[in-house]
């Protein structure tokens, strides 16, 4: 069997003091992902920048859970399939476990995957996107924290949406009929909470990465990041790397 084939592996059992830590992501294929920046990314930039993120996002996480000790299994839910090779590299290099994304919307996906993660015994589950490549690692040990006495965790985005969201047990209603994409998600999912007898706590609100203005704010964080010494820095230098040089891309665009 080639290495990078979809393995026959035994299927994980959670202990129970784990958690499950799935990350939501694409494969960084051009015209796929970011098409929000492009124009004026290239989709072969814009690509470029979502791989990088997906590699933050999945050392971030490793470096959370080692540092703060953190009772996590790590998972990657996989889109369009797990069989891609990227995916089955980053299951090789980063000690990740595989799973596909699997419904007609982000709803249906999170729900299948909350309720698979359950499935396997988890009492606590969370969902994170790879948008947001300086999320503080204090965030993720928050968030497990906040599920010993909560239902529900979110992490609020600024566009209005969530970078993170977290069970206790599933909640398939909680998924249905929100208008993904739009600066509605977050106070309909709250509603619906609500409406759920479900005990809901916030993290910290933080910027995703969706729009021109939400990447222009990125690469400003990073030129302010990269002063600091090396131990203080949050970007990785391969992302830092990658917005500097689309920074100058996008001024030399405008002149």
């Amino acid at each position: 069997m080639n290495k990078f084939q979809q393995k026959s592996a035994q299927p994980t059992t959670a202990t129970p003091q784990s958690a499950a830590l799935v990350i939501f992501a694409k494969a960084p294929v051009p015209g796929q992902v970011k098409t929000r920046l492009c124009p004026p990314l290239t989709p072969d930039e814009a690509a470029t920048l979502h791989g990088s993120f997906v590699l933050d996002t999945l050392e971030r996480t490793k470096l959370a859970a080692t540092k703060l000790k953190l009772p996590i299994d790590r998972y990657l839910a996989c889109a369009p399939s797990s069989t891609l090779v990227f995916f089955q590299i980053m299951e090789e290099r980063q000690s990740v476990k595989l799973i596909d994304q699997i419904g007609n919307d982000l709803g249906a996906r999170m729900q299948q995957a909350f309720d698979a993660l359950f499935a396997k015994g988890y009492q606590r589950v969370l969902i994170v996107g790879t948008d947001i490549p300086s999320l503080p690692l204090e965030h993720y040990k928050q968030a497990l924290a906040l599920l010993e006495t909560n239902d529900l965790v979110l992490g609020p985005a600024l566009d209005g949406g969530y970078y993170l969201i977290g069970l206790t047990r599933p909640a398939p209603t909680l998924f249905a009929d929100i208008p993904w994409s739009t600066d509605r998600v977050l106070s309909l999912t709250r509603e619906k909470a609500t409406a759920l007898e479900l005990k809901t706590a916030l993290l910290p609100p933080w910027r995703d990465i969706d729009t021109i203005d939400d990447l222009t704010a990125l690469i400003d964080a990073a030129a302010i990041d990269g002063k600091k010494p090396k131990h203080e820095q949050v970007f990785s230098q391969r992302t830092a790397g990658a917005l500097q040089f689309i920074g100058k891309k996008l001024r030399s665009r405008t002149l």
